[in-house]
């Protein structure tokens, strides 16, 4: 199974392949990809270093081409679609259908994997995937049980890439626009749940508040952690209970280190770690936990059992700092 780690920056990418990233995925410094944040990202001179020391090791470079195209706009998806081709990219992540139409027509050499922003799920749409503009792999969404995994990859036509750690989402990606009633943007179109320039801290006494385009998201103590603001992980009050809750979903990140003997099993090719907007620090830490995690479950399949300090490890770089195995776990799915 390959590791795919995930790269914000140079610095973040080096760290992923020296720590055992088997790959990573990265985007350019524009809203053509969906963590489009400033100070993160790639410049066209970036991206070809990126691509030339990925090549002296023996790495892969993924480039994320995964929002929508802006009507009147769509040249400039055009044109990041020609440059991952001329620089060399091992792979372009792609969701839109007109992106995968021209990448597929007029780089058919490019290998083409399928965005978790397409949101495919069943058979029928990665069949027509895969017929259509001859996909190589897809990323599924992380609402899907384990038994759904499996029984989807038993009939793939295609390889399949999983989330294994990081963030959650609890849409089916490709699908929210929960943010853009409260800042105006999505992810699917602007790059970001939460655009760096409406978030905002305030402290006042002993107490911290949490506010996205001056809408108020979460209030706590100054010793307690936040978690970067997005509407899903917001903390509000209801009719029923006076106290704000985590209504929606409480800040806690996906760890599937215990589910690696079924995803093998199930023959999944790729496990992702989701984080470009992370620290190398989280890169360096996650990617060693994760590679020690393979390598172990490849030397002896049958005797694999998940470690406490792998888990403990994760848990220190976690939302919240706690963990939870999402949507895998559902068995009534």
């Amino acid at each position: 199974m390959e590791l795919l780690c995930p790269a914000g920056n140079l610095a973040a990418l080096k760290t992923a392949f020296n720590a055992g990233a088997d790959a990573v995925y990265l985007g350019l410094k524009d809203d053509t990809n969906a963590r489009s944040f400033a100070g993160l990202n790639f410049s066209p001179k970036k991206l070809q270093q990126a691509i030339s020391i990925a090549k002296q090791m023996g790495k892969q470079i993924f480039l994320t081409i995964n929002t929508f195209p802006k009507p009147t706009e769509e040249h400039r998806w055009y044109q990041a679609v020609d440059m991952a081709a001329d620089l060399g990219a091992d792979a372009l992540i792609v969701a839109d259908l007109s992106l995968l139409d021209y990448a597929h027509s007029k780089h058919p050499q490019l290998p083409l994997h399928l965005s978790v922003q397409a949101s495919a799920t069943n058979l029928g749409a990665l069949t027509l995937y895969k017929e259509e503009f001859n996909i190589e792999r897809a990323v599924l969404p992380r609402v899907l049980s384990m038994k759904q995994v499996r029984d989807l990859a038993n009939i793939s036509p295609v390889d399949l890439e999983v989330f294994a750690f990081g963030s959650l989402c609890i849409m089916a990606e490709g699908r929210c626009h929960l943010s853009s009633y409260v800042t105006g943007q999505s992810p699917n179109t602007g790059g970001s749940c939460s655009p760096a320039q409406h978030v905002r801290w305030e402290e006042k006494g002993d107490k911290q508040s949490t506010l996205l385009n001056n809408v108020l998201i979460d209030s706590s103590s100054k010793d307690e952690q936040m978690g970067y603001p997005v509407v899903c992980k917001g903390r509000y009050q209801t009719e029923e209970q006076e106290d704000p809750e985590f209504i929606l979903e409480s800040p806690t990140s996906l760890n599937t280190l215990s589910l690696l003997p079924e995803l093998g099993k199930a023959g999944i090719a790729s496990l992702k770690i989701e984080g470009r907007q992370r620290s190398p620090a989280y890169v360096e830490q996650v990617t060693r936990v994760w590679r020690n995690a393979i390598d172990t479950y490849m030397a002896s399949p049958e005797s694999y059992q998940c470690r406490n300090e792998w888990n403990a490890a994760l848990a220190k770089v976690s939302e919240g700092q706690t963990t939870t195995l999402g949507a895998y776990e559902r068995s009534w799915q």
